[in-house]
């Protein structure tokens, strides 16, 4: 019982930390409008529009538990269907365009007499931050996951339940505290420059998972362009400017687009682990050349890989212990449904991506890396498997 305790709260836990994740990031100029939407009504109406946005993340995450559960999917596997990947970044893009220009959606004429329609905003923006937390495993999740799925079929929807239950929490306690609101800086020139930058925030989103759908040099173009249309915009947003406020938003970013800009032309190909594909023989004859092994699951919409790859796989310090080893890297990709290879994540205690084990030279596991991790912790696991190779051969 205490354990159940335990982990209930850990998922709530989890749930909350999931706003603090890169997949999150594209909601968050959602959940901004919606809040500020539903300010300055009455309590019951603040009450109906949280309870709007509680009910479109408890339905997402009641109905991706239910898919686990019974269905045995993975999570995140919304993002391995082309169909899905194409009407997310539609979306993305149009309310990208709808956020920068200050526009709501357009919606058919008969929502309009639909009784309660105002709360279908919360209600969309609540299932929308459920469905893009799910390429991310935050800090606990993987845990809590990993504990889930070896419950009954009701247990696995109360834990996903209590998921979708934190990852709204935030906003319930905004839209049912005005007062926390009413502390930020009084509106004037510079919201609109905010709003506008949330409105790329989207776009990036959009660019983000497009690169499931594109080749690689059409990603590359796409991302140089949305940096290019950020940098004009940020320098013609400092011109027009009349406050000094509503000119140090653009600034950073005018900043940033041009570095983006040029990085993206100009940068090297930056150094990486000696990554091979996963497969079977390939992990055979590491063990048989007595090799410990890194393999890496990851996936092209998967947001926090993307981060890993840039800031812990080919980081110096990681470099150089892989390279006193040797090391076998192997990297599973899940981008595509495979049966086998998902089940391969789950022998290894994988619950949802990003994930990495680190085996030793005769295939035992000697660290399990779920979610985010740092370059020092990989150089742990790399070290400790080093350390059973040693003490195997003194035997």
């Amino acid at each position: 019982m205490g354990e159940l305790v335990g982990q209930s709260i850990l998922a709530v836990t989890a749930g909350i930390l999931l706003n603090l994740t890169p997949c999150v990031l594209p909601a968050i100029p959602l959940k901004i409008r919606a809040i500020l939407n539903e300010t300055g009504e009455n309590t019951r109406t603040r009450l109906c529009a949280a309870g709007a946005f509680l009910t479109g993340s408890l339905g997402f995450f009641l109905l991706l538990g239910g898919m686990t559960a019974f269905f045995h999917q993975n999570w995140g596997f919304l993002f391995q269907s082309d169909l899905f990947l194409t009407f997310l970044v539609l979306f993305l893009a149009v309310a990208g365009v709808l956020t920068f220009f200050d526009l709501r959606l357009p919606l058919p004429q008969r929502l309009y007499r639909i009784r309660g329609r105002r709360y279908l905003e919360p209600l969309l923006t609540g299932a929308l931050t459920g469905i893009l937390s799910t390429p991310c495993t935050g800090p606990f999740l993987g845990g809590v996951l990993a504990f889930a799925l070896t419950r009954p079929p009701a247990m696995i929807l109360w834990f996903f339940a209590l998921i979708g239950f934190g990852l709204a929490l935030p906003y319930l306690i905004f839209i049912l505290s005005p007062g926390l609101l009413n502390r930020l800086p009084q509106g004037g020139e510079w919201t609109l420059r905010l709003k506008e930058v949330l409105g790329f925030v989207l776009l990036a989103g959009a660019v983000f998972f497009a690169q499931s759908l594109l080749s690689p040099p059409w990603t590359g173009y796409a991302w140089v362009l949305w940096a290019a249309a950020l940098a004009l915009w940020g320098i013609v947003s400092l011109v027009k400017s009349a406050t000094w406020s509503a000119r140090l938003i653009p600034l950073p970013f005018a900043l940033l687009g041009v570095l983006l800009v040029h990085t993206t032309l100009t940068a090297p190909s930056e150094a990486s682990l000696p990554w091979q594909p996963y497969t079977a023989e390939a992990l055979e004859e590491a063990r048989l050349n007595h090799r410990p092994v890194l393999i890496e699951f990851t996936a092209d919409w998967c947001i926090n890989c993307k981060v890993l790859e840039k800031t812990v796989y080919s980081n110096a310090e990681v470099l150089n212990a892989a390279g006193r080893m040797p090391l076998s890297a192997l990297r599973v990709d899940l981008t595509d449904p495979q049966e086998s290879l998902q089940r391969l994540l789950a022998s290894y205690g994988g619950a949802g991506l990003p994930f990495a084990v680190v085996l030793d030279s005769r295939g035992r596991i000697a660290e399990r890396l779920p979610d985010l991790f740092t370059p020092g912790a990989l150089v742990e696991a790399l070290r400790k498997a080093q350390m059973r190779k040693d003490s195997d051969e003194n035997r």
